[in-house]
């Protein structure tokens, strides 16, 4: 069964879109990887707050391989960071409730890794609002 990327020879329309749109939202901050079976995207950002430990954040958007059915997930690489709200055990940080359904959260047909790059993004500015006010930006759905 062939990748849902295709090959290094036959490169699928879909990783060509998702190249394009990376690129465009954010020129060389992210570099695609391949190493089979994963594929993923790894890139360092600057989070511009003040009182915070480390600016800059290393973050991996890794493509599941039954992409684009399921988002690709978001890994904070550097610095190291668990928090026991919005990211799960394994470290992937959790971007947006799968209730929400395509209009809000995660859409086959239109949503692509720079969906997820953004999310990510935005997660580290709500975990370090969270940490400062202990109150997380944004709604939350609460679980009984």
């Amino acid at each position: 069964m062939t990748a849902w990327w295709g090959s290094r020879q036959n490169v699928s329309q879909r990783l060509r879109l998702e190249v394009e749109a990376m690129r465009a939202a954010f020129e060389d901050t992210f570099r695609l990887v391949v190493k089979a079976p994963a594929i993923y995207w790894i890139g360092t950002v600057e989070v511009n707050l003040a009182n915070i430990p480390q600016r800059e954040h290393t973050l991996k958007i890794l493509y599941p391989s039954d992409y684009p059915r399921r988002p690709p997930e978001a890994y904070l690489v550097k610095p190291e960071i668990y928090s026991e709200k919005h990211q799960f055990e394994d470290g992937q940080l959790c971007l947006f409730n799968p209730k929400d359904g395509t209009s809000y959260g995660w859409n086959p047909s239109r949503s692509t890794a720079v969906t997820v790059a953004a999310w990510a993004i935005q997660w580290l500015y709500a975990y370090y609002t969270w940490r400062a006010t202990g109150h997380w930006p944004g709604l939350e759905e609460r679980v009984r």
